[in-house]
């Protein structure tokens, strides 16, 4: 493995010291993340039980609507956090050829993420 090839690895993987867990862009807010998810899951919960009830379509499509922009909102953040975190993590590669392709690397992944979304 050259060493262009070393960085982009590395820029691919969150920096683990002693055994901890790695760092995600997303890991200062993790419990905020997951309060969010918890709320939407019962939200979809929620959902499910008004199509069980026999409730009136528009309602039911109105909190379908309301769950997905909370998951939007979620997947912002998220591609916020990949942005800030790691985007600007692989900016600190010292090579500057290494640098570039893994700056690369993660923009594309970030542009993938983002046309998912958008799907």
């Amino acid at each position: 493995m050259n060493a262009t090839e070393e960085a982009v690895a590395a820029a691919e993987q969150p920096a683990v010291e002693d055994g901890a867990a790695p760092q995600h862009g997303y890991t200062g807010n993790k419990d905020a993340y997951l309060r969010r998810l918890k709320r939407i899951e019962g939200q979809v919960r929620g959902i499910a039980r008004m199509v069980d009830e026999d409730k009136y379509c528009i309602d039911i499509l109105t909190q379908v609507a309301a769950v997905t922009k909370a998951l939007h909102a979620v997947s912002l953040g998220l591609v916020e956090e990949h942005i800030g975190h790691c985007v600007v993590g692989a900016a600190s590669e010292p090579d500057p050829d290494a640098r570039a392709e893994a700056i690369d690397a993660k923009v594309k992944e970030a542009a993938d993420a983002i046309g998912r979304l958008l799907r």
